[in-house]
């Protein structure tokens, strides 16, 4: 199963970056005046659990209308501002500090953190193939990061900004870790689950699910892919049960 998985990791790496001259082969930013995600409304149900990981990029049609942050001026989808404010105000009530330090990224945004990494990979000593691999273990491949649903936010202490595993020992981190459910928040990327979720735990790291299904998650110990698949399996198992064959032949007798 690592093996399917990192190969179609690799894939889609190699097919969403555009060859550099060179023996690097770097994905190129986009230009300057080049096309963006549109940042108009889209109109989609299941928005909240949208499913953005290394086997699942972002959908070509996807759109998102952002709203600006006031207190660090950067952008999230406008839909989870006030839950986002809520959580907040409530963690600085308790007397910390939390800061966004990433929220939405663009393309090119993401492509320039992605090609950055596997820049220092390679100069560590990494083979092209194994830079790949571990660069998407810690900054995902443009067009398969939550940051660029604008549903996605790292938030550090204020006190300490360091993206390590000594962010999980702030009192920030231990209280969001606690608390971000309420919100409609969860932590994306725990350190159990990397093999499912395919991204390395990131104790920074909260995606916006809504309340209901944070709530869910929280209770039943499992991540967004282990979630959404127990609905498809529980959606599955209803339209089979004979109570929906019946509810089928009723309406169309």
């Amino acid at each position: 199963m690592k093996i399917m998985r990192y190969a179609a990791a690799l894939l889609l790496a190699l097919a969403m970056m555009v060859p550099m001259a060179g023996a690097a082969g770097l994905a190129e930013p986009a230009p300057a005046g080049a096309e963006e995600l549109p940042e108009s409304a889209v109109v989609d149900e299941d928005w909240k659990q949208l499913l953005v990981n290394p086997w699942n990029p972002l959908p070509e049609d996807f759109s998102v209308e952002l709203v600006t942050l006031a207190s660090c001026g950067l952008k999230v989808d406008k839909r989870i501002r006030a839950d986002l404010n809520e959580m907040f105000s409530a963690c600085r009530k308790a007397g910390l500090n939390p800061v966004i330090c990433s929220a939405y990224r663009t393309q090119a945004t993401q492509t320039r953190l992605y090609n950055n990494k596997i820049s220092r990979l390679r100069a560590a000593g990494y083979s092209w193939e194994s830079a790949v691999e571990e660069a998407g273990r810690w900054v995902a491949v443009p067009g398969t990061s939550e940051h660029q649903t604008g549903l996605a936010l790292d938030i550090v202490s204020a006190s300490y900004q360091v993206l390590n595993k000594k962010q999980e020992d702030t009192p920030e981190q231990k209280w969001l870790m606690e608390h971000c459910w309420e919100y409609g928040f969860i932590l994306r990327y725990p350190s159990d689950k990397c093999d499912i979720t395919g991204i390395s735990y990131e104790p920074w790291h909260y995606r916006y699910v809504g309340k209901e299904a944070a709530l869910a998650i929280r209770d039943s110990g499992q991540c967004l892919e282990e979630y959404l698949e127990s609905l498809e399996e529980s959606a599955g198992q209803a339209s089979t049960s004979p109570a929906s064959h019946n509810m089928t032949e009723n309406r169309f007798a």
